[in-house]
């Protein structure tokens, strides 16, 4: 009886559990242009440390001294952490450089490769089995 009783509560469990959403996770390709190939150097607004993708907001000054933000997507929070980041690595008003690739869709989107801190400390931002394009390091510019 009391296996019964437990067997009942498991499955009932496993079919709530398997009902909660499930965000879709998608390919680099079906987001961003391998093509469309960025740099440029912002002002930490905002960092996002969720799954499956951090997101670092950025504002960048153009030539005109108009001001954009840009959300900058990298790879999850763990394999970010396993690459040298931590949580105080990139603060709000910092100062870094991103490397990436532009989002299709034109927003201002980009997915991250490389982000240089002021330090001059370049890490990588992308997560493997992507679809991302693999890209050595850029070299200092």
């Amino acid at each position: 009886m009391r296996t019964t009783v437990i067997a009942g509560a498991m499955i009932g469990a496993g079919l709530v559990l398997g009902t909660v959403p499930v965000g879709a996770h998608h390919a680099f390709s079906a987001e961003f242009d391998a093509d469309r190939p960025v740099h440029f150097q912002g002002t930490v607004v905002k960092v996002e440390w969720i799954n499956p993708h951090t997101w670092i907001h950025i504002d960048v000054t153009r030539e005109d001294g108009e001001v954009e933000r840009w959300m900058i997507e990298g790879g999850n929070p763990h394999n970010l952490f396993r690459r040298g980041f931590t949580r105080d690595a990139i603060s709000i008003g910092m100062e870094i450089v991103v490397d990436g690739y532009a989002s299709k869709d034109g927003t201002r989107r980009a997915n991250g490769r490389d982000l240089t801190l002021p330090s001059g400390q370049t890490l990588f931002m992308g997560s493997s089995g992507t679809g991302a394009p693999y890209d050595r390091p850029s070299s200092p510019r």
